[in-house]
C-alpha cells in the first residue's frame, strides 16, 4: 500500500488540523487540532454532544469532514480511506457483531477481512476469546449473547488485527467492573506492543487509568489539553489538608493562619465534618511555612496531606456548568447517530 506524501511531525500516529464537520446548521466539529503520539493513549473528554463521536467517525473514515486535514498512521483519512481501514480498529458506543454467526466465527471473519491467514485468524480468534472470557461461549451465535458479552466480542474484534491505531468510543459503557478491568488490561497490552489509542470516555477513573494525555472538547472545539497532572495543576493547584489532634482546635488554627497571612489566596477553611483545615497552596515554600507556624503555635497535628483536584473537578472547571441546553446536546447526539 502506498502512503500519501503528507508531512507529519515525527512521533505522531494521528495529526488533525482544523477539522470541521456540519450537520445542517449544527457545527459538530469547529476547527479541531489534535496530535496523538505513537504508542500512547490520548483520552478525549467532553460533555454529551461535544463532538467526540463525530471526531472518531471522521478519523475512522465513517464520516467525511467538511474542512481540515487528518493523517492517521501516515494515511490521509479522505484521500486514502481503504488503506487506512486496514491499519485501524474501532469500537463504537454500541456493539456491532453478526448475531447469526458464532462468537469465534465473528472474530475469524474479521481476521480474514484483515488479510490474516486462515490459521492465524483462527489462532487470534481463540486468543481474543480467552482474553475477554468468552471461550465457553465461542460456538454460540452472538445473538444469544448478553449485552455485556456482545460488547466484549466487539472489543475483541477491534483488536484482532493488532491495529496500528485503535479508536475506543466509550468502550466500557455498561460493563461490570471485572470486565472493565479486562478491557483496560488489553488496551495497556496493545499499547505495550506498539499500538496507539484514541479513547473517548465518560469515566474519569478510566481516563486516569489509561490516558497518557488528555484533550477536552466542548461545542466542537478543543478547550484544554495536557497530561492529567498538568490539567489538575492548572485548575486549582494543591490543597493542604491538616488534621489537628484535637478537632476543637479547627477554628483557632484557621485564625492563626489568617493572622500570619498564610491562609492562601482563597483563604483557609475548617471542615468540621471531616475534622480538617484546608489551605490552598501555591508553592512548596508556603506549605513549609504553614506547617512551621502551626508547630510554633503549639498545635498538635494528627495528619497532613496534599490534594490535587480530581479529574472530575478538572472536567467541571474547564467545561463549566452545562454549557448548552439538554435539547441542544441531545440534538447533536441524534445528528451524530443519523450520520452513522
Amino acid at each position: 500500500m502506498t502512503r500519501i506524501d503528507i508531512p507529519t511531525d515525527d512521533g505522531n500516529a494521528v495529526e488533525v488540523r482544523g477539522l470541521v464537520k456540519h450537520f445542517g446548521k449544527t457545527k459538530a466539529l469547529d476547527g479541531v487540532d489534535l496530535d496523538v503520539r505513537e504508542g500512547t493513549v490520548l483520552g478525549v473528554l467532553g460533555p454529551n454532544g461535544a463532538g467526540k463521536t463525530t471526531l472518531v467517525r471522521c478519523l475512522s473514515t465513517l464520516l467525511r469532514p467538511d474542512a481540515g486535514t487528518a493523517v492517521v498512521a501516515g494515511y490521509d483519512v479522505v484521500a486514502q480511506p481503504r488503506q487506512l481501514r486496514r491499519v485501524i480498529g474501532l469500537t463504537g458506543q454500541y456493539a456491532s457483531v453478526d448475531e447469526k454467526l458464532a462468537g469465534r466465527e465473528n472474530l475469524y471473519m474479521i481476521g480474514r477481512l484483515l488479510d490474516l491467514s486462515r490459521k492465524e485468524a483462527w489462532r487470534r480468534a481463540d486468543e481474543m476469546l480467552e482474553r475477554f472470557s468468552l471461550t465457553d461461549a465461542a460456538k454460540r451465535p452472538a445473538g444469544q449473547y448478553s449485552g455485556g458479552m456482545r460488547r466484549r466480542l466487539d472489543l475483541a474484534a477491534s483488536m484482532i488485527g493488532r491495529p496500528a491505531v485503535l479508536y475506543l468510543d466509550e468502550p466500557t459503557t455498561g460493563l461490570d467492573p471485572r470486565t472493565r478491568n479486562e478491557v483496560w488490561t488489553e488496551v495497556q497490552r496493545m499499547v505495550g506492543e506498539g499500538s496507539t489509542v484514541l479513547l473517548t470516555t465518560q469515566y474519569m477513573e478510566e481516563a486516569e487509568q489509561l490516558a497518557d494525555e488528555l484533550t477536552v472538547i466542548d461545542r466542537g472545539r478543543v478547550i484544554a489539553r495536557g497530561r492529567v497532572e498538568e490539567l489538575k495543576a492548572k485548575v486549582g493547584g494543591r490543597t493542604l489538608q491538616i488534621r489537628p489532634a484535637d478537632p476543637a482546635e479547627l477554628a483557632r488554627m484557621v485564625g492563626a493562619l489568617a493572622q500570619a497571612g498564610l491562609d492562601g489566596v482563597a483563604g483557609a477553611s475548617a471542615d468540621e465534618a471531616e475534622g480538617v483545615v484546608r489551605v490552598p497552596i501555591v508553592s512548596d515554600e508556603q506549605l513549609t511555612a504553614v506547617v512551621g507556624l502551626l508547630g510554633e503555635r503549639g498545635f498538635k497535628l494528627a495528619g497532613i496531606d496534599t490534594h490535587l483536584p480530581s479529574l472530575d473537578e478538572v472536567f467541571l472547571a474547564v467545561t463549566g456548568q452545562p454549557t448548552r441546553t439538554t435539547a441542544t446536546a441531545s440534538r447533536t447526539d441524534a445528528l451524530e447517530e443519523v450520520a452513522a
